[in-house]
């Protein structure tokens, strides 16, 4: 597998619509940046959040989630509280062609601060915005921008396409417009 360029990344998403909205140059005045690099794309964090509370004594369960177990803010700054996380979505619809696979790393910026983001493997063939999963790993709130950069996504290009692709198994996720539970 080889990691895609910038080039590679603007093509796709100009020409196919692969990101949208795309950003061609890295932002950063006053902000997390976000938009194309080198060999990635930094993708911006929307202003949807679920954060974690434990108001009601629920129990994570994945089989059977409980939705109170998390508390709906659409804000400009999220505070996510000490040793907790919360979900929100990119700002950015992604449509992953056949042939990739496109992964996710935090920014440093954030991780910096103990913020750290995960995302699963965005599988060939999935489109739709991306759920993110931000855990606050330290002992005291920690914010996070909304319309600013969270994480970078690459793009790895396999050595043929797939054999049965994400759209192909009508997989879960496909297409999720907001911010998305765990579903079963």
């Amino acid at each position: 597998m080889a990691i895609l360029p910038d080039s590679w990344i603007r093509d796709m998403a100009q020409q196919h619509g692969m990101i949208e909205p795309f950003v061609e140059k890295q932002t950063a005045e006053g902000v997390i940046s976000y938009g194309l690099s080198s060999y990635g794309y930094d993708a911006r964090v929307s202003d949807e959040f679920k954060i974690f509370t434990n108001v009601d004594n629920a129990i994570v369960d994945p089989k059977n989630f409980a939705e109170q177990s998390f508390v709906d803010r659409k804000v400009d700054v999220c505070v996510i509280p000490p040793n907790s996380f919360a979900l929100a979505r990119t700002v950015e619809y992604f449509r992953v062609p056949r042939d990739v696979l496109v992964i996710c790393l935090g920014k440093s910026t954030y991780a910096r601060c103990g913020l750290i983001v995960n995302v699963t493997p965005l599988e060939p063939e999935w489109e739709g915005y991306v759920t993110l999963e931000i855990s606050n790993t330290t002992p005291l709130p920690a914010k996070v921008y909304a319309n600013e950069g969270l994480c970078q996504f690459l793009f790895l290009k396999g050595e043929g396409p797939c054999e049965v692709s994400y759209a192909d198994r009508k997989g879960k996720y496909m297409k999720q417009t907001g911010v998305t539970l765990p579903k079963l």
